[in-house]
């Protein structure tokens, strides 16, 4: 067979033909067309309704509410100083355009927050919206500074 656009089609066993239902008891789906007998079920048009079970209380309402969801919760984005050890030169300026330029940070968050986990050799300038205690400890005692950014103090 010759290769071409015009020889395209569904590959073998891809596709099967539909299924014509209510077409006389030799096509095995005559009369009731599969639907069974009477009943809303078997009326066209019919849509169950979600949830709906009978007039039994449905599930959703059977289980108990449970929690809380703060409307004002802020999402901090959290970047590890195994992280900045990796990513970052001795003396650099690490911010938050910084940490997206290498990868770090991706997503949006209420800002970024360092956290303590892993080790740190080099001397960073961190600016970030948060750090842990260990994370300030651990960038002080490797020569370097951490400032809270401008943007969250107002």
């Amino acid at each position: 067979m010759a290769h071409g656009l015009n020889n395209l089609g569904p590959r073998k066993g891809s596709t099967s033909v539909k299924k014509r239902v209510g077409r006389g008891p030799g096509s095995g789906l005559g009369k009731t067309s599969g639907r069974g007998h009477k009943g809303q079920k078997s009326r066209s048009g019919y849509t169950s309704l979600r949830g709906h079970e009978g007039g039994q209380m449905p599930l959703h309402r059977r289980i108990p509410k449970r929690g809380f969801t703060s409307l004002f919760r802020k999402e901090w984005i959290t970047v590890s100083l195994a992280g900045l050890e990796r990513c970052f030169e001795a003396g650099a300026k690490v911010t938050e355009e910084s940490l997206r330029e290498v990868g770090l940070v991706k997503g949006t968050g209420h800002g970024v927050k360092i956290l303590g986990t892993g080790e740190i050799t080099k001397a960073l300038a961190v600016t970030a919206g948060k750090f842990t205690e260990g994370a300030k400890k651990k960038i002080e005692a490797a020569g370097g500074h951490c400032e809270i950014s401008e943007v969250l103090k107002a």
